[in-house]
């Protein structure tokens, strides 16, 4: 069973995984919350994940594009990604996200992102 965690969001410690990306993390043994910052025109290249993904855009405008099309995710929206989808980002803004993850990402936890770290 994990522990009971406490803590506020913004202020957890950033991981910087390059000059244009900053991240924060939580996680617990099914659900992880990751808090990110993109510069305007940083671009999360084409990837996917068993992971099932829930994108809450805090701040700015970004473009989705999936096989079958492309969505502008802007302030105060969310987007539901199932697992499987393959699908990249182009960051429109300056974004703040709050991503929430199921299961947790083994690959962030493990620093093996390399696809965010360029």
């Amino acid at each position: 069973m994990s522990e009971i965690q406490h803590a506020v969001l913004a202020a957890l410690t950033p991981e910087a995984l390059s000059p244009r990306i900053t991240r924060r993390m939580l996680w617990g043994e099914r659900i992880m919350v990751a808090m990110i910052e993109l510069k305007a025109g940083t671009i999360v290249p084409t990837h996917q994940h068993d992971n099932e993904q829930l994108s809450y855009c805090i701040a700015g405008s970004m473009r989705f594009t999936f096989p079958d099309r492309e969505l502008v995710l802007e302030k105060g929206e969310v987007l539901l990604i199932p697992g499987g989808v393959p699908h990249s980002a182009e960051m429109l803004e300056d974004v703040v996200t709050v991503d929430l993850f199921s299961p947790p990402r083994q690959d962030w936890i493990a620093g093996a992102d390399a696809y965010l770290r360029q």
